[in-house]
């Protein structure tokens, strides 16, 4: 809260603090008086009434009030045009120059949908959420260039990739952020393998909830004896949508709460459904890219943790759970044997986070169904 209030305008934060001493002069006066009796009620009113009313003289901690606020009020959506994509982490193809594979990202404002009934005004790389996935194999030589259409300055962290420190995309310590209308150029060489992410390292609190967020697989140099049958990742966020259609960006503080929570940029019933057939060998790359934790529990089966963030378990290490909790900025991958035929769900067993609005079921909720 310190923090919070420290990035307030003096003016602001003046009328930010009367607000919170008005409400706990409130609280003293509900406490003195009590509930007694019906003289104790009327008591009561009189001294809401004495504070402002039932508004709180005009103090609304709603989405207009925390509008209001620097930093907090709705991103834009004049002139911004609809997704012509309509799922996100989808390969991005590249083409060779002398032996590096090459990639371009733009970042722009795209109205993307979450589910049928609700749209995000996002900040998208290429057009979708999350961003496109860059898959490559360990040693691979990569150049990725970002182009800058947003209306703020932005970068690209490599989240968990020992990069050269020119290339981690953290403004002002590693590099100037990329203004509105210009372009960056990352290069180094993709390695180790592992599960891996990217996202924007600049007013993080609102870019990536906004969007500006992919997976990154560098796929191991020799391929293992048994692939998986079915391997998808699975990124883990979480948006707000207020009572008034527009969005802001979520935060864990009150007022600004997510009220969307997204597997790949969709709530449920929009979430992609996961079709494998009975003995297959799936894994599943959980990545949380929001400010959240989500217990991700699995029915029908159990897994084995075979990775985490990026790197590795021993077989002999090995744990087998059906729940496991995902902190922000975590990955693991996990991989079971899908030999329950049935439609199976893997979903947050923080139960808010299954709502879409409030409504159950929704948010984060996906099916596997094993045929």
């Amino acid at each position: 809260m310190k923090g919070f209030v420290s990035r307030i305008p003096n003016a602001a934060r003046w009328s930010v603090l009367a607000a919170v001493a008005l409400i706990a002069l409130g609280v003293a006066a509900v406490a003195a008086i009590g509930f007694r009796d019906d003289n104790g009620m009327d008591e009561m009113q009189q001294a809401m009434d004495n504070m402002g009313g039932d508004d709180m003289g005009g103090m609304d901690m709603g989405d207009t009030a925390m509008s209001a606020m620097p930093g907090m009020e709705p991103i834009s959506s004049a002139g911004v045009p609809a997704a012509t994509q309509s799922q996100g982490a989808q390969p991005l193809p590249f083409v060779l120059d002398g032996g590096v594979k090459v990639f371009n990202l733009t970042a722009a404002p795209v109205r993307w949908k979450l589910t049928g009934e609700a749209t995000m005004t996002a900040w998208a790389y290429n057009g979708t959420v999350p961003g496109p996935a860059i898959r490559v194999t360990e040693g691979d030589r990569v150049r990725i260039t970002l182009k800058n259409d947003l209306p703020e300055a932005t970068s690209i962290h490599w989240h968990g990739i020992p990069v050269p420190n020119a290339m981690d995309g953290v403004p002002p310590f590693t590099q100037t952020a990329v203004a509105p209308g210009q372009s960056f150029t990352y290069e180094f060489t993709a390695s180790p393998a592992g599960s891996y992410m990217y996202h924007s390292h600049v007013e993080t609190d609102k870019q990536i909830p906004l969007g500006l967020y992919a997976p990154f697989v560098i796929e191991p140099k020799e391929a293992p004896a048994a692939a998986p049958a079915v391997d998808k990742t699975l990124m883990l966020s979480e948006v707000r949508i207020g009572a008034d259609g527009q969005t802001y960006a979520a935060m864990p503080m009150a007022g600004a709460e997510a009220n969307y929570f997204t597997i790949n940029g969709k709530s449920f019933p929009d979430t992609e459904k996961i079709q494998v057939k009975r003995g297959d060998v799936v894994r599943l790359r959980l990545e949380n890219v929001g400010q959240l934790t989500h217990p991700m529990h699995l029915h029908g089966a159990s897994f084995k943790i075979v990775a985490t963030d990026g790197n590795p378990v021993p077989e002999a290490a090995q744990l087998t759970k059906d729940t496991i909790a995902i902190s922000p900025g975590e990955r693991y991958d996990i991989e079971f044997v899908a030999d329950n035929p049935g439609t199976w769900v893997l979903h947050c067993h923080v139960l808010h986070h299954v709502t879409n609005d409030n409504v159950e079921p929704g948010g984060l909720i996906t099916v596997i169904e094993v045929t």
